[in-house]
């Protein structure tokens, strides 16, 4: 007989996102989810912190699948990168992602992410920002050129991609969850679920 301690999903969890990457992320909880793409204006507000931004943003997208699922439990997180408090977002273009990743070259760059859970049923909100951090090799141009030649990662913040060829960009990584900074953090994620009853083993 075969014994299984997994929790049954009661109602729907959608992740309120159309990352590519948080999608894959999540895939690995062996869970059924749905995927709502939040309507969220990004532009951070005047004198907004890089945490305050991802807190705000984390809960909003979350927030904003309250009418469409009024009762599931709605992920949301958005995370940027960071270098002595200047926010590097995504660049958009070959040219941008050559200037910041020559501006991390050699350096330390945070990736903060929020992530909000939110029970649409009850109205219960977590809320939890976790930092991951990597220290850059010092880049000549042609690595630069070369990297982003191959992975393109000119929809991820800063311009890098750890669980592509982006990881030969670096001398160290620091933090507790290395899922962080992929763009959802399944450690922390996996202990909100579990406040909501949902344990993934």
């Amino acid at each position: 007989m075969t014994i299984s301690h997994i929790s049954p999903v009661k109602v729907p969890l959608v992740l309120a996102s159309t990352s590519s990457f948080r999608k894959s992320v999540l895939n690995r909880l062996h869970i059924p989810f749905i995927i709502y793409a939040p309507n969220v204006d990004e532009t951070p507000e005047i004198g907004e912190s890089p945490t305050e931004l991802v807190t705000r943003l984390s809960k909003l997208k979350a927030y904003s699948a309250h009418s469409t699922y009024p009762q599931a439990l709605i992920i949301g997180s958005d995370q940027v990168a960071v270098i002595d408090n200047t926010i590097l977002g995504k660049p958009g273009t070959h040219d941008h992602a050559v200037e910041q990743l020559t501006q991390a070259s050699g350096r330390q760059v945070d990736f903060i992410t929020g992530l909000c859970v939110y029970n649409s049923s009850t109205n219960q909100v977590q809320v939890d920002v976790v930092v991951f951090s990597v220290l850059f090799r010092k880049l000549t141009l042609l690595q630069i050129e070369n990297y982003l030649s191959i992975d393109k990662p000119y929809n991820c913040c800063g311009s890098f991609k750890s669980e592509g060829l982006g990881i030969a960009l670096l001398d160290q990584m620091n933090g507790t969850d290395p899922t962080a900074i992929i763009g959802l953090p399944l450690i922390r994620l996996i202990q909100m679920l579990e406040v909501e009853g949902i344990f993934v083993i």
